[in-house]
């Protein structure tokens, strides 16, 4: 299975279903595997015949600025569907992790899977 892997992005989001957690933005940290949408790419050394990761991490840093998200599962979901849809990745999996939220913890967050 080819991917496309991109490890601890960090963005900026208003997330939580605190009060607090609705003004001030916390970062969070993304993990994504991106399944490539062809094998055409190993030959071509052409980015137009995959997924272009910059564009990928651009995207979702608008994405998590753009309003607040009550739960990680919630800008998980929004980055797959942005994925499938915009970026025509065949399958995805994303991380998100809240950092720091929890004392005794590093992270916390939530790993999901989806396909085209």
């Amino acid at each position: 299975m080819d991917a496309i892997i991109l490890r601890d992005l960090r963005v900026e989001t208003l997330i939580g279903i605190h009060k607090r957690e609705r003004h001030v933005t916390q970062t969070v940290s993304i993990d994504l595997d991106i399944g490539l949408p062809g094998t055409t790419v190993f030959t071509s050394d052409k980015v137009s015949d995959t997924i272009d990761y910059e564009q990928v991490a651009l995207k979702i840093k608008a994405l998590a600025a753009s309003g607040h998200y009550r739960l990680v599962e919630t800008l998980a979901e929004r980055i797959a569907r942005l994925l499938l849809e915009e970026f025509d990745a065949p399958w995805a999996k994303i991380s998100v992790a809240k950092i720091g939220i929890l004392a005794n913890a590093k992270f916390v967050g939530v790993t999901i899977e989806r396909k085209r």
